[in-house]
């Protein structure tokens, strides 16, 4: 993008900010409004904030249209006039898709809030292209689901510019409760969010693999919860995937098809540092069995029926 089309934009950028909904503080162009982003979407116009919103699969983005959001057909019209702009995509190249459609609006000195877990080769490539977008890149994957995502109480992992802080304040307040300053440079926070993941991950298939033994031996599993329940081993995760099981709600709070790009992320990083994650390469292959039978779309609790022997 030439410095004469960021010098527009940044013409426009100031207009928009000031005018978006009669909001106060800086708008947001939100790219991606699947299940975290729409709720983070969500979440910043409840603090608020001017939020402009787009979508690959445009219906998506739309219906945030009814929350306050300005909904755009086009990338680069989304991001024109925002003050940051937020992804919330599923992987580094749907990152980097977004990011070259929405170039021809971007402007320079833009904060760019990259949400989506990528993984931190990926984190860095991104940074590389902000440089030459003059953009200012933020790696800052998310903790939690769906319900924190629309609850504005995500954990936010950020590596990044501290400059740039203080303007990123009242977003990260606005989709999260808490904020992690990891580092000054890109890469480190993504390098965190894979070792947090490994522990949901493998924590989802111990939920799994107890609640399917306890089928296959014909025990209740609600005895096993009730036996753990206010103890040391007991965690609100462990009720909350069981009780989707257990009433067969598997709508998606995180979605299998997803856990299993990012455990292959994390086994892809173990494997460049020298280190043999057994646990999670097992979860990797429970994740995949479900997947293969048709479970990737439900939540990823579904690798539960991956240790069906029919499946």
């Amino acid at each position: 993008m030439s410095s004469a089309s960021r010098a527009s934009s940044t013409s426009s950028a100031s207009g928009a900010s000031s005018t978006s909904g009669g909001s106060s503080g800086p708008a947001v162009a939100v790219l991606g409004t699947g299940i975290m982003g729409s709720g983070m979407a969500r979440s910043l116009l409840r603090a608020g904030l001017g939020v402009r919103v787009w979508n690959r699969t445009g219906a998506k983005a739309r219906v945030l249209a009814d929350d306050g959001a300005t909904a755009f057909a086009d990338a680069a019209e989304a991001v024109r006039g925002a003050d940051v702009v937020l992804t919330a995509l599923n992987d580094g190249p749907s990152v980097s898709a977004a990011l070259e459609a929405a170039a021809d609006g971007l402007h320079a000195g833009q904060l760019w809030l990259q949400t989506s877990t990528v993984g931190p080769d990926a984190a860095l490539q991104l940074a590389h292209r902000a440089d030459e977008l003059g953009v200012v890149y933020y790696d800052s994957p998310v903790l939690g689901t769906k319900a924190p995502a629309e609850q504005g109480k995500l954990t936010v992992f950020v590596s990044g510019a501290p400059e740039g802080r203080e303007r990123l304040t009242p977003v990260l307040d606005a989709i999260g409760q808490r904020t992690v300053w990891v580092s000054h440079e890109p890469g480190g926070a993504s390098r965190l969010k894979l070792v947090a993941n490994t522990w949901v991950i493998n924590l989802v298939g111990a939920v799994a693999e107890c609640l399917g033994l306890a089928e296959a031996l014909q025990v209740d599993p609600r005895l096993f919860l009730d036996a753990v329940a206010g103890g040391p081993l007991d965690t609100g995760y462990l009720h909350a995937k069981a009780a989707a099981l257990l009433t067969g709600d598997l709508t998606p709070s995180f979605a299998l098809s997803t856990a299993l790009k990012d455990t292959r992320l994390i086994l892809e990083a173990a494997e460049q540092a020298g280190v043999r994650l057994d646990l999670t390469e097992a979860s990797a292959e429970r994740f995949a069995r479900a997947e293969a039978a048709g479970h990737g779309a439900e939540d990823m609790i579904a690798t539960y029926y991956a240790g069906r022997a029919e499946e």
